[in-house]
């Protein structure tokens, strides 16, 4: 195998697929990219039985065949190559060879018959949207997902599909984000999608917001085709929450507020708030003004704004990072609170529409 290859543009592939690479991986093979060179092109597949991801670029194949390299070593040193091409040559004694301009690197090769076959996902297409609307779905409800293990259904997103919609719904115990948009799909199935699954694929979509990502899916993968890249991911097994049934239909207190102004007030009352010391916040609505106050070791803080406040006063605990992680993602310059209580739920939204529905739970006070 040998073949020639625009650097910025190999080193960018190899980047990409490499997000499916595991660091220390079980099997060495895994911890390589699968390159495969032929006609016009090289195709490069990283994988690590749970998420695949390969992309196909141009190249001056001069002699076909395929290989794996050292995922992290391959690509230090394409990025590293002070030229504006590079070659690799397989040669007979498993060695690859490496050149861009004078340098020139030799590292060990591993057999392609090693490489795991990908599985076949048969999924059919369900929808597709622009980059814009999957990454806008991604950001803001992610932030809500759970990393604990005891529950893995709670580790993904759940993609709810419908002929009409698509919602994407995350959560952690703690608090709830669901994003719902009108996009065509040719389903009405439920499934969950790992949410490394759904980092990666924010990276790799680029920076095009009106390029297309195409979603296939069925009851074992999710795969998407988005920049040129093809990720398939398996699916996460086991029941997620039924999350409708805990978002509160009333309420008792609502308050409208600027996000910004909210946000600037739960950072400087942060301030006080460690690790160590997570005191929770004590937010109280009443008459017109929403007031802050938390105190810990380190000190005592009182911070107060304006805001559009209608039905009982209320005071309601917060953890500072949850009620800042929905609010700084939310994106809206004014979100309302509906809230019923000390001890409930409080719900999010947006003041402009149905954007967005979040659930931050509140924290009981040590001396309620």
């Amino acid at each position: 195998m040998k073949f020639v290859c625009e650097r910025t543009l190999l080193s960018n592939a190899i980047s990409g697929v490499s997000k499916a690479n595991n660091g220390k991986a079980p099997i060495p093979v895994l911890e390589g990219l699968l390159l495969k060179a032929e006609g016009f092109n090289l195709t490069l597949t990283g994988y690590n039985m749970e998420l695949a991801i390969k992309t196909t670029i141009e190249c001056n194949v001069l002699v076909p065949g395929e290989t794996v390299l050292n995922a992290k070593l391959l690509g230090d040193i394409v990025s590293r190559m002070n030229s504006s091409q590079v070659s690799v040559e397989l040669t007979d004694r498993g060695v690859a060879i490496i050149k861009g301009g004078v340098a020139e690197f030799e590292m060990a090769a591993m057999l392609p018959n090693d490489y795991p076959e990908l599985p076949v996902p048969d999924a059919s297409h369900t929808c597709k949207m622009p980059v814009s609307t999957m990454r806008e779905m991604i950001e803001k409800t992610i932030f809500a997902v759970s990393t604990d293990d005891k529950k893995p259904a709670h580790t993904g997103v759940l993609f709810v599909i419908q002929p009409d919609a698509l919602t994407f719904v995350c959560l952690d115990g703690y608090r709830l984000a669901i994003v719902k948009r009108d996009i065509p799909c040719t389903k009405d199935i439920r499934v969950i999608v790992p949410a490394k699954t759904m980092n990666e694929l924010n990276k790799l979509m680029g920076e095009d917001g009106e390029q297309m990502v195409d979603v296939f899916a069925n009851r074992h993968f999710a795969v998407f085709h988005v920049n040129g890249y093809q990720i398939m991911s398996r699916l996460i097994s086991g029941e997620f929450l039924n999350y409708q049934r805990v978002i509160p239909d009333g309420f008792k207190t609502r308050a409208v507020v600027d996000a910004r102004t909210f946000i600037e007030t739960i950072e400087r009352a942060s301030l006080i708030i460690t690790e160590r010391l997570k005191n929770p916040l004590r937010v109280q609505f009443t008459d017109g003004m929403v007031v802050v106050r938390c105190q810990t070791n380190l000190g005592k803080v009182q911070d107060e704004f304006e805001a559009d406040i209608q039905g009982d006063n209320v005071e309601i605990g917060f953890n500072n990072r949850y009620l800042l992680d929905a609010l700084r993602n939310s994106r809206a310059e004014k979100v309302v609170l509906e809230m019923n209580g000390p001890l409930s739920p409080v719900k999010m939204l947006s003041a402009d529409g149905d954007d967005f529905t979040y659930l931050v739970l509140p924290v009981r006070f040590k001396n309620d």
